[in-house]
């Protein structure tokens, strides 16, 4: 990413659909040719892990590190593929307009899912690619598929309130479980399956475009999910198999009681013990799906925000040295010019700077921030940014541009915006100025969340930090992307020498 461009943030949920949620079929591919035409080089998309209604639907509170969202799978390419018929999909129920209602959503793909799974075990439509596709992802598959399947038996529960011999692994009660339980476990492993089939033809295409995708890591996994339950020595718990102490982040920009995201912590001398395998297996999956991966909350390699897990909030907690430069070690000898993003935002010391800078790593910036405070010395003043950087106007966790300068700019922030821009700017038009902005910025690369591209206000906002209600639901509409805004945007990457200049193809 060393050299100019620019790209789209857009999580696959927001993007149209007649099935209630965005998903990997048609839509995707034609969001695709937009951003070709468009002249931009990347699709940054969040994390494609399962989610849950348990935590408000968010990509980044998921069952399993490794596993796909079967939710993002498409229909018609499933009726496409011969897993289901035209008919199975013809009565769609009425979705909301603009809002992805994921309750509606999940009732109506399990119904569906059900009836492509029973085609699949009566005609074994792709039965030997099915079965490619569960030697190659063994190593988290079997487990996922087995964990998803206890989680549905046990009506939800977390798996520490599992019978005992289940919560401890104990081989032959987990035989006996994966014999009862054997057709459930065979539907996850087949859905986990077509997902990855649907992803990968999305992945071709993209790269016969020259549009490359980035991933997103997220640092920490739930505590309910197929990665503790399995391997539980690497997170720190106590004899019951609880969590000793959780993750979170002291009082900041977005609370004043901090965040406290009650992840379970790693034991990093188990990790170091085992040369970070399970890391590098997570990094080799990702990058298998993608062309980068982000790591969300980076400076959790370096320190980590500890808090006891019977604290409510996150204000007493402590920070805590992880290996990060080992782990990176590890990393950069396994893959090609170490193709990760640090998401470097929050509070950043020095060692988590000298880390990013002795591992060339590209780190993030974000053009809402330059005016929260003094834009003088602010790293994210474009007068302060360095090459080797992503420049956003803003990410999923903030407002939209519009709509901080409509509802949550303090009159200082609108006096500083306005001082630096030598004017007053209207809030409609605010987020094509701060597109301009970072477009002739000395930042390689510049990504727009797509509610900038289209100047929304905060209703169209993807979340809000520190609440667990009400996000991830926000979904474009059918005919958004229009001839003017392709054609705006594409002129200007041309102007400020961000064209796409790599075709894979």
């Amino acid at each position: 990413m060393n050299q100019r461009g620019s790209g789209i943030l857009l999580h696959i949920t927001t993007l149209f659909s007649d099935y209630g949620i965005g998903d990997i079929g048609p839509s995707a591919f034609e969001f695709v040719d937009f951003l070709s035409d468009a002249q931009q080089s990347y699709w940054q998309i969040l994390p494609l892990n399962p989610t849950s209604p348990e935590f408000d639907n968010s990509p980044y509170h998921s069952t399993s590190a490794f596993a796909f969202n079967t939710l993002l799978i498409s229909p018609d390419c499933m009726a496409g593929d011969g897993f289901l018929k035209k008919t199975d999909i013809a009565a769609i129920p009425q979705f909301p307009i603009g809002r992805v209602d994921f309750n509606g959503v999940i009732q109506f793909k399990e119904k569906i899912f059900s009836l492509a799974y029973g085609r699949f075990l009566r005609e074994k439509t792709g039965l030997s690619e099915y079965k490619e596709f569960c030697r190659n992802n063994l190593r988290w598959l079997e487990d996922f598929a087995l964990f998803t399947s206890l989680h549905r038996h046990y009506k939800g529960i977390s798996w520490s309130s599992w019978p005992d011999e289940i919560k401890y692994r104990k081989p032959a009660a987990l035989d006996a479980m994966r014999h009862s339980l054997k057709k459930m476990i065979e539907k996850e492993k087949f859905l986990q399956y077509v997902f990855y089939k649907q992803w990968q033809a999305l992945r071709r295409y993209a790269k016969e475009k020259g549009i490359r995708l980035i991933g997103d890591i997220p640092i920490y996994v739930n505590y309910h999910s197929a990665d503790v339950w399995t391997h539980p020595e690497l997170f720190r718990l106590d004899n019951n198999l609880l969590p000793l102490v959780v993750a979170g982040v002291p009082p900041d920009y977005f609370s004043k009681t901090g965040q406290l995201w009650k992840n379970p912590l790693y034991c990093w001398e188990e990790h170091e013990r085992e040369n970070f395998s399970w890391w590098i297996d997570r990094v080799e999956h990702n990058l298998s799906l993608f062309d980068y991966t982000r790591i969300d909350h980076f400076r959790g390699l370096v320190a980590y925000w500890e808090v006891a897990a019977t604290e409510k909030n996150a204000i007493k907690g402590r920070w805590v040295a992880a290996p990060g430069e080992k782990l990176l070690t590890v990393m950069k000898n396994r893959f090609d010019n170490l193709p990760i993003i640090a998401e470097d935002l929050g509070i950043i010391t020095p060692d988590v700077s000298d880390l990013i800078d002795r591992f060339d790593l590209p780190g993030m910036r974000v053009l809402l921030f330059a005016f929260t405070g003094d834009p003088v010395k602010s790293p994210h003043a474009p007068h302060n940014l360095k090459q080797n950087c992503i420049l956003y106007t803003g990410t999923h966790d903030n407002a939209t541009i519009r709509g901080w300068l409509e509802l949550d700019a303090t009159p200082e922030d609108k006096q500083r915006l306005f001082n630096y821009m030598g004017r007053e700017i209207p809030a409609e038009q605010l987020p094509a100025e701060f597109i301009r902005l970072a477009m002739m910025s000395v930042a390689d690369t510049v990504i727009f969340p797509m509610q900038d591209i289209f100047g929304l206000g905060n209703k169209s906002r993807m979340n809000r930090p520190g609440t667990d209600a009400g996000n991830w639901q926000w979904q474009m509409e059918k005919g958004m992307v229009g001839h003017s805004v392709t054609q705006n945007l594409a002129d200007m990457t041309r102007f400020f020498n961000r064209a796409r200049k790599i075709n894979y193809g």
